[in-house]
Protein backbone atom coordinates (compact mmCIF):
# COMPACT_ATOMS: atom_id res chain seq x y z
CA UNK A 1 0.00 0.00 0.00
CA UNK A 2 1.36 3.28 -0.63
CA UNK A 3 0.49 7.18 0.01
CA UNK A 4 -1.78 8.23 2.51
CA UNK A 5 -3.08 5.26 5.59
CA UNK A 6 -5.29 6.08 7.80
CA UNK A 7 -5.60 3.30 10.07
CA UNK A 8 -8.34 3.66 13.04
CA UNK A 9 -7.35 1.12 16.33
CA UNK A 10 -10.31 0.60 18.24
CA UNK A 11 -11.36 -1.30 21.10
CA UNK A 12 -15.15 -1.75 21.86
CA UNK A 13 -15.72 -4.94 24.31
CA UNK A 14 -13.53 -5.18 27.00
CA UNK A 15 -11.97 -2.54 29.76
CA UNK A 16 -10.65 0.07 28.76
CA UNK A 17 -12.51 0.49 25.48
CA UNK A 18 -11.17 3.65 23.00
CA UNK A 19 -9.42 4.72 20.21
CA UNK A 20 -6.50 5.74 18.12
CA UNK A 21 -6.09 7.58 14.65
CA UNK A 22 -3.35 7.59 12.83
CA UNK A 23 -2.99 9.35 9.93
CA UNK A 24 -0.05 8.43 7.61
CA UNK A 25 1.46 6.94 10.78
CA UNK A 26 1.35 10.12 12.75
CA UNK A 27 -0.99 9.92 15.88
CA UNK A 28 -4.45 12.41 15.10
CA UNK A 29 -6.08 11.47 18.35
CA UNK A 30 -5.97 8.82 20.95
CA UNK A 31 -8.91 8.76 23.71
CA UNK A 32 -10.41 6.62 26.21
CA UNK A 33 -13.88 6.00 26.18
CA UNK A 34 -13.89 6.57 30.14
CA UNK A 35 -13.07 10.08 29.86
CA UNK A 36 -15.74 10.60 27.92
CA UNK A 37 -19.01 8.35 29.32
CA UNK A 38 -17.42 8.71 32.94
CA UNK A 39 -16.94 5.42 33.58
CA UNK A 40 -13.96 3.96 35.04
CA UNK A 41 -12.78 1.45 33.10
CA UNK A 42 -15.41 1.15 31.02
CA UNK A 43 -15.94 -1.67 27.95
CA UNK A 44 -19.11 -0.03 26.67
CA UNK A 45 -18.82 0.18 22.83
CA UNK A 46 -16.65 3.46 22.51
CA UNK A 47 -19.76 5.61 20.41
CA UNK A 48 -18.80 9.02 22.56
CA UNK A 49 -15.01 8.59 21.06
CA UNK A 50 -15.89 7.69 17.54
CA UNK A 51 -18.32 10.90 17.45
CA UNK A 52 -15.41 12.95 18.92
CA UNK A 53 -13.17 11.64 16.30
CA UNK A 54 -14.76 10.79 13.50
CA UNK A 55 -18.01 13.55 13.68
CA UNK A 56 -21.79 13.40 13.44
CA UNK A 57 -22.73 9.96 11.69
CA UNK A 58 -19.29 9.30 11.78
CA UNK A 59 -18.88 11.53 8.58
CA UNK A 60 -14.88 10.53 8.00
CA UNK A 61 -15.68 6.77 8.64
CA UNK A 62 -14.95 6.64 4.88
CA UNK A 63 -11.37 8.31 5.22
CA UNK A 64 -10.35 5.11 7.19
CA UNK A 65 -8.39 2.58 4.78
CA UNK A 66 -7.98 0.01 8.43
CA UNK A 67 -9.41 -0.90 11.12
CA UNK A 68 -7.17 -2.83 13.22
CA UNK A 69 -8.24 -4.16 16.62
CA UNK A 70 -5.83 -5.47 19.56
CA UNK A 71 -7.07 -9.11 19.62
CA UNK A 72 -5.94 -11.59 17.12
CA UNK A 73 -9.46 -14.08 17.62
CA UNK A 74 -7.47 -16.70 15.89
CA UNK A 75 -4.91 -16.95 18.21
CA UNK A 76 -7.96 -16.66 21.26
CA UNK A 77 -9.90 -19.61 19.68
CA UNK A 78 -7.00 -21.34 19.91
CA UNK A 79 -5.46 -20.89 23.46
CA UNK A 80 -9.36 -20.90 24.52
CA UNK A 81 -9.97 -24.21 23.53
CA UNK A 82 -6.35 -25.22 24.91
CA UNK A 83 -7.47 -24.07 28.18
CA UNK A 84 -10.35 -25.64 28.36
CA UNK A 85 -8.78 -29.19 27.19
CA UNK A 86 -5.68 -28.47 30.01
CA UNK A 87 -8.28 -27.76 32.88
CA UNK A 88 -11.25 -30.26 32.67
CA UNK A 89 -13.27 -30.89 34.09
CA UNK A 90 -13.34 -27.77 36.18
CA UNK A 91 -12.20 -25.43 33.23
CA UNK A 92 -16.05 -26.49 31.87
CA UNK A 93 -17.09 -23.72 34.03
CA UNK A 94 -15.21 -21.68 31.56
CA UNK A 95 -18.30 -21.48 29.22
CA UNK A 96 -20.94 -20.82 32.14
CA UNK A 97 -22.67 -17.89 31.68
CA UNK A 98 -21.78 -16.92 35.22
CA UNK A 99 -18.67 -14.77 36.60
CA UNK A 100 -17.33 -12.63 33.14
CA UNK A 101 -16.02 -15.47 31.14
CA UNK A 102 -18.81 -14.68 28.37
CA UNK A 103 -16.48 -11.50 27.51
CA UNK A 104 -13.54 -13.97 26.34
CA UNK A 105 -16.45 -15.41 24.52
CA UNK A 106 -17.71 -13.00 22.43
CA UNK A 107 -14.29 -11.65 21.89
CA UNK A 108 -14.24 -14.99 19.72
CA UNK A 109 -17.25 -12.73 17.87
CA UNK A 110 -15.58 -9.94 17.72
CA UNK A 111 -15.13 -8.83 14.13
CA UNK A 112 -19.32 -9.40 13.78
CA UNK A 113 -19.88 -6.89 16.67
CA UNK A 114 -17.65 -4.25 15.64
CA UNK A 115 -19.09 -4.49 12.08
CA UNK A 116 -22.46 -4.70 13.60
CA UNK A 117 -21.85 -1.61 15.74
CA UNK A 118 -20.15 0.99 13.33
CA UNK A 119 -23.00 -0.20 10.86
CA UNK A 120 -25.72 1.23 13.41
CA UNK A 121 -23.75 4.32 14.56
CA UNK A 122 -22.82 5.54 11.15
CA UNK A 123 -25.82 4.41 9.09
CA UNK A 124 -23.88 2.73 6.65
CA UNK A 125 -24.20 -0.72 4.96
CA UNK A 126 -20.23 -1.42 4.90
CA UNK A 127 -17.26 -0.28 7.03
CA UNK A 128 -13.28 -0.56 6.55
CA UNK A 129 -11.93 -3.60 6.03
CA UNK A 130 -10.91 -5.37 9.94
CA UNK A 131 -7.73 -6.74 10.95
CA UNK A 132 -6.77 -8.64 14.25
CA UNK A 133 -3.74 -7.76 15.67
CA UNK A 134 -1.89 -9.70 18.58
CA UNK A 135 -2.64 -8.63 21.76
CA UNK A 136 0.73 -8.65 22.66
CA UNK A 137 1.71 -7.64 19.29
CA UNK A 138 -0.51 -4.49 20.39
CA UNK A 139 1.55 -3.65 23.61
CA UNK A 140 4.82 -4.26 21.60
CA UNK A 141 4.14 -1.90 18.81
CA UNK A 142 5.01 0.81 21.09
CA UNK A 143 8.68 0.39 19.87
CA UNK A 144 7.95 2.11 16.88
CA UNK A 145 7.33 5.16 18.62
CA UNK A 146 10.19 5.02 20.93
CA UNK A 147 13.42 6.96 21.32
CA UNK A 148 15.32 3.86 20.51
CA UNK A 149 16.23 2.38 16.92
CA UNK A 150 16.63 -1.39 18.07
CA UNK A 151 15.49 -2.71 21.91
CA UNK A 152 14.45 -5.28 23.87
CA UNK A 153 10.65 -5.27 24.82
CA UNK A 154 9.16 -7.00 27.84
CA UNK A 155 5.35 -7.54 27.51
CA UNK A 156 3.37 -8.35 30.89
CA UNK A 157 0.41 -7.86 31.64
CA UNK A 158 -3.39 -9.94 32.61
CA UNK A 159 -3.56 -12.08 29.37
CA UNK A 160 -3.38 -11.72 25.89
CA UNK A 161 -4.54 -14.10 23.25
CA UNK A 162 -2.11 -16.74 24.11
CA UNK A 163 0.28 -14.98 26.39
CA UNK A 164 0.85 -13.68 29.77
CA UNK A 165 4.39 -12.15 29.03
CA UNK A 166 6.00 -11.83 25.47
CA UNK A 167 9.44 -10.73 24.93
CA UNK A 168 10.09 -9.22 21.34
CA UNK A 169 13.24 -7.83 19.71
CA UNK A 170 13.04 -4.53 17.69
CA UNK A 171 15.22 -3.20 15.08
CA UNK A 172 15.32 -1.66 11.83
CA UNK A 173 13.80 -4.52 9.76
CA UNK A 174 10.32 -4.42 12.85
CA UNK A 175 9.66 -6.47 15.59
CA UNK A 176 10.18 -10.24 16.53
CA UNK A 177 8.72 -12.05 19.01
CA UNK A 178 11.05 -14.54 20.43
CA UNK A 179 9.03 -16.14 23.67
CA UNK A 180 6.17 -16.28 25.83
CA UNK A 181 4.17 -17.91 28.63
CA UNK A 182 1.12 -18.98 28.44
CA UNK A 183 -2.12 -16.90 29.79
CA UNK A 184 -2.20 -19.49 33.29
CA UNK A 185 1.46 -18.04 33.79
CA UNK A 186 0.50 -14.71 34.89
CA UNK A 187 1.96 -12.17 37.36
CA UNK A 188 -0.69 -9.55 36.13
CA UNK A 189 -3.59 -11.58 36.83
CA UNK A 190 -2.27 -12.87 40.39
CA UNK A 191 -1.51 -9.04 41.15
CA UNK A 192 -5.40 -8.21 40.16
CA UNK A 193 -6.61 -11.10 42.22
CA UNK A 194 -4.70 -10.18 45.19
CA UNK A 195 -5.88 -6.68 44.78
CA UNK A 196 -9.67 -8.12 45.31
CA UNK A 197 -9.02 -10.30 47.88
CA UNK A 198 -6.94 -6.88 49.94
CA UNK A 199 -10.94 -5.17 49.19
CA UNK A 200 -9.73 -3.14 46.66
CA UNK A 201 -10.81 -3.11 42.59
CA UNK A 202 -9.31 -5.21 39.96
CA UNK A 203 -8.41 -3.97 36.90
CA UNK A 204 -7.90 -0.24 38.88
CA UNK A 205 -6.89 -0.28 41.74
CA UNK A 206 -3.37 -1.86 41.65
CA UNK A 207 -1.79 1.22 42.25
CA UNK A 208 -3.35 1.17 45.83
CA UNK A 209 -1.75 -1.96 46.25
CA UNK A 210 1.83 -0.63 45.22
CA UNK A 211 1.45 1.97 47.21
CA UNK A 212 0.44 0.40 50.75
CA UNK A 213 3.33 -2.34 50.17
CA UNK A 214 5.51 -0.03 51.37
CA UNK A 215 3.53 -0.32 54.50
CA UNK A 216 4.04 -3.92 55.03
CA UNK A 217 6.73 -6.25 56.88
CA UNK A 218 8.63 -9.34 55.58
CA UNK A 219 6.47 -11.59 57.05
CA UNK A 220 5.14 -12.81 53.80
CA UNK A 221 7.35 -13.00 51.15
CA UNK A 222 8.56 -16.29 51.76
CA UNK A 223 5.40 -17.61 51.84
CA UNK A 224 4.43 -15.84 48.68
CA UNK A 225 7.17 -16.99 46.75
CA UNK A 226 5.43 -20.52 46.71
CA UNK A 227 2.16 -18.88 44.65
CA UNK A 228 5.38 -17.62 42.24
CA UNK A 229 8.02 -19.62 41.78
CA UNK A 230 11.19 -18.78 39.25
CA UNK A 231 12.42 -21.17 36.95
CA UNK A 232 16.02 -21.56 34.62
CA UNK A 233 16.46 -19.26 31.75
CA UNK A 234 13.52 -16.36 32.51
CA UNK A 235 10.69 -18.76 33.39
CA UNK A 236 8.24 -18.79 36.06
CA UNK A 237 5.04 -21.08 37.10
CA UNK A 238 2.49 -19.43 39.08
CA UNK A 239 1.15 -21.93 41.59
CA UNK A 240 -2.04 -22.84 40.51
CA UNK A 241 -2.80 -25.15 43.50
CA UNK A 242 -3.86 -21.97 45.02
CA UNK A 243 -6.51 -20.91 42.36
CA UNK A 244 -9.20 -22.08 41.01
CA UNK A 245 -8.75 -22.80 37.69
CA UNK A 246 -12.42 -21.91 36.58
CA UNK A 247 -12.66 -18.57 38.04
CA UNK A 248 -8.91 -17.84 37.35
CA UNK A 249 -8.77 -14.37 36.06
CA UNK A 250 -12.07 -13.44 37.66
CA UNK A 251 -13.15 -12.23 41.17
CA UNK A 252 -11.00 -13.44 43.71
CA UNK A 253 -10.91 -17.24 42.31
CA UNK A 254 -8.49 -18.00 45.21
CA UNK A 255 -8.97 -21.82 46.60
CA UNK A 256 -8.71 -22.67 49.87
CA UNK A 257 -5.14 -23.37 50.22
CA UNK A 258 -4.45 -19.20 49.63
CA UNK A 259 -6.74 -18.55 52.49
CA UNK A 260 -4.89 -20.97 54.91
CA UNK A 261 -1.80 -19.64 53.89
CA UNK A 262 -2.51 -15.84 54.31
CA UNK A 263 -6.31 -15.66 56.14
CA UNK A 264 -9.23 -14.06 54.85
CA UNK A 265 -10.15 -11.97 52.40
CA UNK A 266 -10.81 -7.90 53.46
CA UNK A 267 -14.00 -6.54 52.99
CA UNK A 268 -14.22 -3.43 51.14
CA UNK A 269 -14.09 -0.26 53.13
CA UNK A 270 -12.56 -2.21 56.35
CA UNK A 271 -9.83 -1.13 58.23
CA UNK A 272 -6.52 -2.11 56.82
CA UNK A 273 -4.37 -4.22 59.19
CA UNK A 274 -0.84 -5.19 59.45
CA UNK A 275 -1.71 -8.83 57.78
CA UNK A 276 -3.62 -6.65 54.94
CA UNK A 277 -0.42 -4.71 54.72
CA UNK A 278 2.23 -8.04 55.06
CA UNK A 279 0.08 -9.56 51.98
CA UNK A 280 0.62 -6.69 50.06
CA UNK A 281 4.09 -6.11 50.68
CA UNK A 282 5.19 -10.06 49.74
CA UNK A 283 2.90 -9.38 46.78
CA UNK A 284 4.96 -6.63 45.67
CA UNK A 285 8.01 -7.60 46.44
CA UNK A 286 7.96 -11.07 44.73
CA UNK A 287 6.82 -9.62 41.63
CA UNK A 288 9.76 -7.13 41.75
CA UNK A 289 11.84 -10.11 41.69
CA UNK A 290 9.95 -11.72 39.15
CA UNK A 291 9.78 -9.05 36.59
CA UNK A 292 14.00 -8.84 37.70
CA UNK A 293 14.30 -12.52 37.00
CA UNK A 294 12.58 -11.98 33.07
CA UNK A 295 14.51 -8.95 32.54
CA UNK A 296 18.34 -10.63 33.94
CA UNK A 297 17.60 -13.56 31.32
CA UNK A 298 17.23 -10.88 28.17
CA UNK A 299 20.42 -9.39 28.83
CA UNK A 300 21.92 -12.20 28.79
CA UNK A 301 20.07 -13.28 25.07
CA UNK A 302 19.99 -9.54 23.96
CA UNK A 303 22.80 -7.25 22.73
CA UNK A 304 20.51 -4.43 23.30
CA UNK A 305 21.14 -2.32 26.59
CA UNK A 306 17.86 -0.58 25.57
CA UNK A 307 15.10 -2.12 26.97
CA UNK A 308 10.49 -1.05 26.62
CA UNK A 309 8.56 -2.66 29.14
CA UNK A 310 4.38 -2.90 28.17
CA UNK A 311 1.26 -3.89 29.31
CA UNK A 312 0.00 -3.66 32.40
CA UNK A 313 2.36 -4.99 34.82
CA UNK A 314 4.70 -2.45 33.35
CA UNK A 315 2.80 0.51 35.59
CA UNK A 316 4.36 -0.84 38.53
CA UNK A 317 6.69 1.75 38.64
CA UNK A 318 8.37 0.46 41.86
CA UNK A 319 9.42 -2.28 39.87
CA UNK A 320 10.33 -0.26 36.64
CA UNK A 321 13.19 1.61 38.96
CA UNK A 322 14.48 -1.21 39.85
CA UNK A 323 14.65 -2.47 36.19
CA UNK A 324 16.99 0.22 35.80
CA UNK A 325 18.73 0.49 38.89
CA UNK A 326 19.56 -3.05 39.06
CA UNK A 327 20.23 -4.75 35.58
CA UNK A 328 22.36 -4.12 33.00
CA UNK A 329 20.04 -2.28 30.68
CA UNK A 330 21.17 1.28 30.58
CA UNK A 331 17.96 2.33 28.90
CA UNK A 332 14.08 1.81 30.35
CA UNK A 333 11.40 3.35 28.38
CA UNK A 334 7.73 2.72 29.42
CA UNK A 335 5.18 4.53 27.48
CA UNK A 336 2.31 6.62 29.18
CA UNK A 337 -0.41 4.22 28.24
CA UNK A 338 1.29 0.81 28.87
CA UNK A 339 -1.86 -0.95 29.74
CA UNK A 340 -4.93 -1.91 28.14
CA UNK A 341 -5.24 2.12 27.07
CA UNK A 342 -2.85 1.88 24.93
CA UNK A 343 -3.96 -1.09 22.88
CA UNK A 344 -5.73 0.63 20.08
CA UNK A 345 -2.76 2.95 19.50
CA UNK A 346 -0.53 -0.36 19.67
CA UNK A 347 -3.03 -2.14 17.25
CA UNK A 348 -2.53 0.75 14.68
CA UNK A 349 0.87 0.89 14.88
CA UNK A 350 1.69 -2.29 14.75
CA UNK A 351 -0.47 -2.44 11.08
CA UNK A 352 0.71 0.83 9.83
CA UNK A 353 4.56 -0.39 10.73
CA UNK A 354 4.99 -4.18 10.85
CA UNK A 355 2.18 -5.53 8.26
CA UNK A 356 2.78 -2.30 6.22
CA UNK A 357 6.25 -1.89 6.29
CA UNK A 358 6.18 1.90 6.62
CA UNK A 359 9.09 4.07 7.82
CA UNK A 360 8.73 5.20 11.35
CA UNK A 361 7.47 8.67 11.57
CA UNK A 362 7.76 10.09 14.98
CA UNK A 363 9.00 9.97 18.76
CA UNK A 364 6.47 9.89 21.59
CA UNK A 365 7.86 12.57 23.48
CA UNK A 366 4.86 14.34 24.83
CA UNK A 367 1.58 12.11 26.14
CA UNK A 368 -1.07 14.78 24.93
CA UNK A 369 -3.13 13.13 21.91
CA UNK A 370 -6.59 13.70 23.65
CA UNK A 371 -9.22 16.56 23.45
CA UNK A 372 -8.79 20.15 23.65
CA UNK A 373 -10.97 22.73 24.36
CA UNK A 374 -10.86 26.25 23.22
CA UNK A 375 -11.76 30.18 24.71
CA UNK A 376 -14.96 29.91 23.82
CA UNK A 377 -15.43 25.98 25.08
CA UNK A 378 -13.41 27.08 28.57
CA UNK A 379 -15.70 30.80 28.43
CA UNK A 380 -18.91 29.17 28.08
CA UNK A 381 -18.03 26.73 30.74
CA UNK A 382 -17.22 29.42 33.32
CA UNK A 383 -20.29 31.86 32.44
CA UNK A 384 -22.87 28.49 33.04
CA UNK A 385 -20.92 28.21 36.53
CA UNK A 386 -21.21 31.74 37.43
CA UNK A 387 -17.79 32.00 38.65
CA UNK A 388 -15.47 35.24 39.03
CA UNK A 389 -12.44 34.94 36.32
CA UNK A 390 -10.01 36.35 35.23
CA UNK A 391 -7.83 36.51 32.11
CA UNK A 392 -4.37 36.51 32.24
CA UNK A 393 -1.54 36.28 29.18
CA UNK A 394 0.71 33.77 29.91
CA UNK A 395 3.40 35.00 31.77
CA UNK A 396 1.24 36.85 34.16
CA UNK A 397 -0.54 34.05 34.84
CA UNK A 398 2.45 31.58 35.27
CA UNK A 399 3.23 34.11 37.96
CA UNK A 400 0.73 34.35 39.33
CA UNK A 401 -0.13 30.38 39.95
CA UNK A 402 3.37 29.93 40.84
CA UNK A 403 2.85 32.94 43.68
CA UNK A 404 -0.26 30.67 44.57
CA UNK A 405 1.73 27.38 44.92
CA UNK A 406 4.19 29.41 46.94
CA UNK A 407 1.76 30.33 49.58
CA UNK A 408 0.25 27.14 50.06
CA UNK A 409 -2.59 27.04 48.33
CA UNK A 410 -3.79 24.20 45.75
CA UNK A 411 -4.49 24.60 42.11
CA UNK A 412 -6.20 22.83 39.34
CA UNK A 413 -4.56 22.88 36.71
CA UNK A 414 -6.11 22.49 32.79
CA UNK A 415 -4.57 23.04 29.70
CA UNK A 416 -4.49 22.14 26.12
CA UNK A 417 -5.25 18.45 25.25
CA UNK A 418 -6.11 15.80 27.91
CA UNK A 419 -3.51 12.94 28.67
CA UNK A 420 -3.73 9.64 27.16
CA UNK A 421 -3.25 7.19 29.38
CA UNK A 422 -3.97 6.51 33.68
CA UNK A 423 -1.82 9.33 34.95
CA UNK A 424 -2.01 13.16 35.00
CA UNK A 425 0.95 14.61 33.08
CA UNK A 426 0.32 18.44 33.55
CA UNK A 427 -2.58 18.95 31.51
CA UNK A 428 -5.31 17.56 33.74
CA UNK A 429 -3.27 18.41 37.37
CA UNK A 430 -4.11 19.10 40.61
CA UNK A 431 -0.71 20.89 41.74
CA UNK A 432 0.40 21.89 45.20
CA UNK A 433 4.06 23.00 47.15
CA UNK A 434 5.91 19.51 48.28
CA UNK A 435 7.66 21.46 50.42
CA UNK A 436 5.01 21.32 52.74
CA UNK A 437 4.62 18.01 55.03
CA UNK A 438 1.09 18.69 55.65
CA UNK A 439 -0.26 18.91 51.93
CA UNK A 440 -0.33 15.03 51.65
CA UNK A 441 -2.55 14.78 54.37
CA UNK A 442 -4.41 18.26 52.78
CA UNK A 443 -5.12 16.46 49.65
CA UNK A 444 -5.88 12.90 50.45
CA UNK A 445 -8.30 14.01 53.49
CA UNK A 446 -9.86 16.96 52.15
CA UNK A 447 -9.37 17.28 48.21
CA UNK A 448 -9.21 13.63 47.34
CA UNK A 449 -10.80 12.21 50.34
CA UNK A 450 -9.27 8.71 49.25
CA UNK A 451 -7.05 6.45 51.67
CA UNK A 452 -3.70 8.53 53.35
CA UNK A 453 -1.19 6.19 52.10
CA UNK A 454 -1.78 7.15 48.84
CA UNK A 455 1.74 8.90 47.43
CA UNK A 456 1.96 12.18 45.18
CA UNK A 457 4.40 12.69 42.04
CA UNK A 458 7.03 15.16 41.74
CA UNK A 459 7.20 16.82 38.58
CA UNK A 460 10.27 18.46 38.30
CA UNK A 461 12.32 20.03 35.26
CA UNK A 462 14.10 17.55 33.57
CA UNK A 463 17.23 19.16 33.34
CA UNK A 464 17.46 19.42 37.05
CA UNK A 465 16.43 15.75 37.71
CA UNK A 466 19.49 14.61 38.66
CA UNK A 467 20.46 16.74 41.50
CA UNK A 468 16.74 15.62 43.49
CA UNK A 469 16.37 12.25 42.31
CA UNK A 470 18.45 9.16 41.66
CA UNK A 471 17.59 8.72 38.21
CA UNK A 472 20.28 8.61 34.24
CA UNK A 473 17.56 9.23 32.13
CA UNK A 474 14.11 11.35 31.50
CA UNK A 475 10.74 9.87 32.78
CA UNK A 476 8.18 11.85 31.33
CA UNK A 477 5.23 9.28 31.52
CA UNK A 478 6.00 9.10 35.55
CA UNK A 479 6.64 5.17 35.12
CA UNK A 480 9.77 4.72 37.50
CA UNK A 481 10.00 5.28 41.52
CA UNK A 482 13.60 6.27 41.38
CA UNK A 483 14.99 6.93 45.44
CA UNK A 484 14.90 10.99 45.82
CA UNK A 485 18.42 12.10 47.07
CA UNK A 486 18.86 12.18 50.82
CA UNK A 487 19.13 16.01 51.10
CA UNK A 488 15.67 16.66 48.99
CA UNK A 489 13.34 14.03 50.83
CA UNK A 490 13.28 16.97 53.91
CA UNK A 491 12.85 19.60 51.03
CA UNK A 492 10.19 17.75 49.11
CA UNK A 493 8.67 15.65 51.69
CA UNK A 494 4.86 15.83 50.44
CA UNK A 495 6.34 14.08 47.41
CA UNK A 496 7.90 11.68 49.07
CA UNK A 497 6.96 7.92 49.62
CA UNK A 498 7.51 6.37 53.08
CA UNK A 499 10.57 4.50 51.56
CA UNK A 500 11.96 7.60 50.32
CA UNK A 501 11.07 6.99 46.08
CA UNK A 502 9.40 9.30 44.40
CA UNK A 503 7.08 8.91 41.00
CA UNK A 504 8.54 11.38 39.41
CA UNK A 505 8.14 13.26 36.28
CA UNK A 506 10.39 14.66 34.24
CA UNK A 507 9.14 17.92 32.10
CA UNK A 508 10.95 19.27 28.93
CA UNK A 509 9.70 22.73 27.72
CA UNK A 510 9.38 21.07 24.16
CA UNK A 511 7.05 19.21 25.44
CA UNK A 512 4.60 20.74 27.77
CA UNK A 513 5.96 24.66 27.57
CA UNK A 514 3.44 26.24 30.29
CA UNK A 515 3.78 23.56 32.58
CA UNK A 516 7.69 23.72 32.40
CA UNK A 517 7.61 27.22 32.78
CA UNK A 518 5.21 27.70 35.90
CA UNK A 519 7.28 24.59 37.78
CA UNK A 520 10.52 26.96 36.79
CA UNK A 521 9.04 30.01 38.08
CA UNK A 522 7.96 28.17 41.19
CA UNK A 523 12.04 27.07 41.98
CA UNK A 524 12.90 30.48 41.15
CA UNK A 525 10.41 31.70 44.07
CA UNK A 526 11.24 29.17 46.07
CA UNK A 527 14.59 27.22 45.38
CA UNK A 528 13.12 24.11 45.15
CA UNK A 529 12.04 23.16 40.86
CA UNK A 530 9.60 20.62 41.35
CA UNK A 531 5.68 20.74 42.07
CA UNK A 532 3.51 18.02 43.66
CA UNK A 533 1.45 16.45 40.96
CA UNK A 534 -1.52 14.54 41.38
CA UNK A 535 -4.54 13.38 38.69
CA UNK A 536 -7.09 16.53 38.51
CA UNK A 537 -10.28 13.89 39.77
CA UNK A 538 -12.12 12.99 42.41
CA UNK A 539 -13.51 9.75 42.64
CA UNK A 540 -14.24 9.43 38.43
CA UNK A 541 -11.95 9.27 35.38
CA UNK A 542 -9.39 12.21 35.41
CA UNK A 543 -11.37 15.24 34.03
CA UNK A 544 -11.58 15.65 30.06
CA UNK A 545 -13.85 18.73 29.90
CA UNK A 546 -14.02 22.17 31.30
CA UNK A 547 -17.48 21.64 32.86
CA UNK A 548 -15.77 18.56 34.55
CA UNK A 549 -13.02 20.36 35.89
CA UNK A 550 -15.58 23.44 37.06
CA UNK A 551 -17.90 20.89 38.61
CA UNK A 552 -14.64 19.10 40.45
CA UNK A 553 -13.16 22.00 41.60
CA UNK A 554 -16.60 22.95 43.29
CA UNK A 555 -17.29 20.24 45.04
CA UNK A 556 -13.58 19.90 46.37
CA UNK A 557 -11.36 22.37 48.74
CA UNK A 558 -9.10 23.30 45.63
CA UNK A 559 -8.00 27.40 46.33
CA UNK A 560 -7.46 27.74 42.30
CA UNK A 561 -9.09 26.47 39.15
CA UNK A 562 -6.92 27.60 36.16
CA UNK A 563 -8.44 26.81 32.72
CA UNK A 564 -6.36 27.95 29.53
CA UNK A 565 -5.65 31.57 30.52
CA UNK A 566 -8.71 31.78 32.74
CA UNK A 567 -7.98 31.97 35.99
CA UNK A 568 -10.66 31.44 39.03
CA UNK A 569 -9.62 32.14 43.08
CA UNK A 570 -12.24 30.44 45.74
CA UNK A 571 -13.94 33.83 47.70
CA UNK A 572 -14.40 33.57 51.50
CA UNK A 573 -18.30 33.06 50.60
CA UNK A 574 -17.64 30.01 49.21
CA UNK A 575 -14.51 28.45 50.95
CA UNK A 576 -16.76 26.26 53.41
CA UNK A 577 -18.64 24.45 50.68
CA UNK A 578 -16.17 21.97 49.40
CA UNK A 579 -16.08 20.84 53.15
CA UNK A 580 -20.25 20.42 53.69
CA UNK A 581 -19.60 17.89 50.31
CA UNK A 582 -16.86 16.51 51.70
CA UNK A 583 -19.07 14.33 54.23
CA UNK A 584 -21.75 13.93 51.39
CA UNK A 585 -18.30 12.06 49.25
CA UNK A 586 -15.49 10.80 51.38
CA UNK A 587 -17.23 6.88 51.06
CA UNK A 588 -17.61 7.06 47.36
Amino acid sequence: MVGNVRVLGLVGLTHDSGLALLDDGLPVVVLEEERLNREKRTKAFPTQSLLAALGPDLRDLDSIDVIATPWDVGRLRMSFGKAILKGLPASLALLLERSHTPQRNEIVLLNQYLRRRLKRLSGRASVPRIVNVGHHDSHAAVFFVSPFDEASVLVMDGFGDDSATSVYTGDHRGLKRRSRTDIFNSIGIVYTVVTEYLGFGGFSDEGKVMALAAYGDDSLVAKFRELIRLEPEGQYRVDMSYFDFARYGELRPMKRKFYDAFGPARQPGTPLTDRHRAVARALQVVTEEAVLHIVRSLERLSPSRNLILSGGVALNCVANGRVLEETLFERVWVPPCASDTGAPLGAALWHYHQALGQPRRFEMIHPYYGLGYDADAIGEALRAAGLPVEHLDAKALVDRVAHDLAAGKIVGWFQGRFEIGPRALGNRSILADPRRSSMRETINSKIKHRESFRPFAPAVLEDRAAEIVDVTQPDPFMTLAPRVHADWITRIPAAVHIDGTGRIQTVRREANERYYDLIARFGELTGVPVLLNTSFNHHEPIVATPAEAIACYQRTGMDVLVLGDCYVARTPADAALPAERSAETAGR
